[in-house]
């Protein structure tokens, strides 16, 4: 529904972590007309320069709480609000190199009034800058 407005171009940054590199980050808002709880989100699907990250290697950051895929799913009382800005951060060791990116980020939404073998995508690309 608002997939062109999911990925920001502002955050898109390394991470590090005692002086390393650990991975990156970009922010993002939820392509959903509404909030929701974290509980209904299914998921998030990353992809860089036509490199696939698995979900054990994604993180997804609101509040100042990090949650992995696997805990969104029991984090009922967690709310998402609607244009609020979250950050989805993928643990690549050394990150990625400064310069243009091309990034897709798919987010899967499970609402309980859509069948759950359907549910609700929202998908982005677009090409961001990481600066160093």
């Amino acid at each position: 529904m608002f997939d062109k407005h999911m990925v920001l171009t502002r955050g898109f940054q390394n991470v590090f972590e005692k002086g390393r590199v650990v991975g990156f980050q970009m922010k993002i808002r939820i392509t959903y007309y509404r909030g929701v709880f974290l509980a209904i989100i299914g998921g998030f699907e990353v992809t860089v320069d036509g490199e696939k990250f698995a979900q054990d290697k994604l993180r997804f950051i609101l509040g100042g709480r990090t949650y992995t895929m696997q805990q969104l799913g029991k984090a009922e009382k967690e709310h998402w609000g609607f244009g609020e800005a979250a950050t989805l951060r993928v643990l690549k060791p050394g990150g990625l190199k400064p310069g243009m990116h091309e990034v897709e980020v798919v987010q899967s939404l499970k609402p309980s009034y859509i069948p759950e073998e359907f549910g609700f995508l929202g998908q982005s690309r677009r090409k961001i800058t990481l600066v160093a």
